[in-house]
């Protein structure tokens, strides 16, 4: 599967490869990935089933691994600093443990080596799939229409990203949501067998507010990136990226 990107910038420089969590895309790295392409020429990967990234049934994090290794190989990259947040950060983890040659860098934004079971994940997908794309007005209709079921309205307005309009004005999904449900239970689950590991340099980045990464997890974290150290963005939710962008773009150039 070729996967689609953004290509935001700074060429000739070392790869940065940025892969979106769960429900986003490459455009919820535009503003961040700009700053970084001063250091770095910065790609940002749609996975399969967001974005402008082809359609498939399978959405396990082994997929999306290969997606990536194939999108590399294609675009002839021998090895990049990969980023990922949330659930492309499992997806970046799996693919510094198990391809270590073509990462030179591993960045994990806000997700931790382990099972997340329970999410609210599950009460998304059932509101997206249940509104009437017919009757929708505006982003701002669908957004309305939410509330009920997305009482926070930063994740509202983060989740209808993903409606677009065809030519004829018709909305429509583009995230392939049934896929995506019915691969929920997998992407779960803790993407790293025991023996799984990366010796490269790595950086864990956590945002303050949030509890994707908990003392807990340093064990699990050290066990798998030996080389791993932590960098905590002040003020931030889960998506440091967005909710403290020029913290979190120094605190990625800070660790070298």
């Amino acid at each position: 599967m070729q996967l689609f990107h953004l290509d935001l910038g700074g060429a000739g420089r070392p790869p940065l490869l940025l892969l979106h969590g769960l429900l986003g895309s490459s455009r919820n790295w535009q503003t961040a990935g700009r700053a970084l392409a001063e250091h770095f020429h910065v790609c940002a990967l749609d996975a399969r089933n967001h974005g402008r990234s082809p359609h498939a049934p399978e959405s396990s994090s082994e997929a999306m691994r290969e997606d990536v290794v194939a999108w590399m190989r294609t675009h002839a990259i021998p090895a990049a600093t990969i980023l990922g947040h949330s659930m492309g950060g499992r997806t970046a983890m799996q693919l510094a443990c198990r391809h270590p040659a073509l990462v030179s860098r591993l960045i994990v934004v806000d997700v931790a080596p382990r099972s997340y079971p329970g999410l609210s994940h599950w009460t998304h997908f059932d509101a997206l799939q249940a509104l009437d794309l017919s009757a929708l007005r505006s982003r701002v209709d669908a957004e309305e229409r939410l509330a009920p079921f997305v009482p926070d309205p930063g994740m509202r307005k983060f989740l209808v990203t993903n409606l677009a309009q065809d030519h004829a004005g018709r909305w429509h999904w583009t995230a392939n949501l049934p896929a995506l449900a019915a691969s929920l239970p997998a992407l779960e689950l803790n993407p790293l067998q025991p023996d799984d590991q990366y010796h490269g340099p790595v950086l864990f980045v956590r945002g303050e507010r949030s509890a994707y990464i908990r003392p807990a997890d340093q064990a699990a974290i050290q066990a798998h990136f030996p080389r791993a150290r932590m960098a905590t963005v002040p003020g931030a939710g889960h998506n440091p990226h967005i909710d403290q962008r020029d913290a979190f773009v120094e605190a990625v150039l800070a660790a070298g």
